[in-house]
């Protein structure tokens, strides 16, 4: 079984093990980026908004193939929303941790994320950063300002009185951060589709800010680049109605030899955007490293695609 995987990760030329890889480059410097959180935070102080979500794009040059680098991610940055869409000359690859909307006959559910932290090199570091984001008053008042946009915006879609905050703030831990996450809920009005409810709350606020119209707007000022598939949503509608859509972060576009990925965060009053600075770098600790390890000997790549496949 071990030959034929590697029989046919080498067998076409856009799956081969083979390929050459660059260096990761910004599309902000690191004082650009934070100067640009400095404009963000002057919005907050004149009222235009309370939050909002900045992000930069990391760009490297790379021609490995994108699904031996989803099956590396995979294994490297395990994670509950992950997708691999093959639409050539573009190729996407996710491995969010967050969830958008799941709707399940009628109840509607989205699980914002606001709050990060790096996971620690052992367990004391690793209980001091939980336990750090834990009592962060900023990143729970981040949270509740998104929470009070995603009930608004569940609230066009569900019945009156239906909406709920099933949970307020809990911790998840990813390979390389913890996040801090709610959970909202409602329940759909009649004979809305599931294609209706996307509409209306698309996209979502976590990656955006509130009021959410307003930071978008701020959003395509300060950002440099277009955001594409990135904070948007992939997933599915099923023939019954049910739908699990994710928020596109930790997503990665390849096209044309080249990889593409953007991290970011939220800005509020209090935001030091050398920690911003810092936190994007977290975010995207577990797509680089997936890249890193594209570099090492084609045995590491070999090991690593064969421990998925649990041989």
């Amino acid at each position: 079984e071990k030959e034929f995987l590697w029989e046919l990760l080498s067998k076409e030329k856009w799956i081969s093990p083979q390929g050459e890889l660059g260096d990761f480059k910004s599309n902000f410097t690191k004082e650009g980026y934070m100067e640009a959180i400095r404009k963000a935070k002057e919005y907050i102080r004149q009222g235009d908004i309370y939050q909002v979500n900045l992000s930069q794009r990391f760009s490297i040059r790379c021609s490995y193939s994108p699904l031996l680098y989803f099956l590396l991610l995979s294994r490297i940055n395990p994670s509950f929303f992950s997708a691999y869409l093959n639409f050539p000359p573009l190729t996407v690859v996710s491995c969010s941790p967050e969830r958008f909307l799941y709707l399940e006959k009628n109840v509607i559910q989205t699980r914002p994320i606001k709050g990060t932290r790096p996971r620690g090199r052992n367990k004391e570091e690793d209980e001091f950063f939980k336990r750090e984001l834990e009592e962060s008053e900023k990143d729970k008042a981040e949270l509740v300002m998104i929470v009070d946009l995603e009930r608004n915006d569940l609230g066009k879609i569900s019945k009156k009185g239906t909406v709920r905050v099933k949970s307020l703030r809990e911790i998840e831990a990813h390979p390389t951060v913890f996040h801090t996450v709610a959970t909202i809920e409602g329940e759909v009005k009649e004979k809305l589709t599931p294609v209706d409810i996307l509409r209306a709350c698309f996209p979502g606020g976590s990656i955006t800010g509130a009021p959410k119209i307003r930071a978008m707007q701020i959003i395509e000022e300060l950002e440099p680049t277009r955001r594409s598939v990135y904070t948007g949503s992939i997933g599915y509608i099923s023939f019954h109605g049910r739908m699990d859509f994710n928020i596109a972060i930790r997503t990665i576009i390849f096209k044309e030899g080249y990889a593409y990925f953007q991290v970011g965060g939220g800005i509020v009053a209090d935001s030091s955007p050398e920690k911003e600075y810092q936190e994007t770098l977290d975010k995207g600790l577990g797509i680089m490293r997936t890249f890193e390890v594209l570099k090492d000997e084609k045995n590491l790549v070999e090991r690593e695609i064969l421990s998925i496949s649990g041989n």
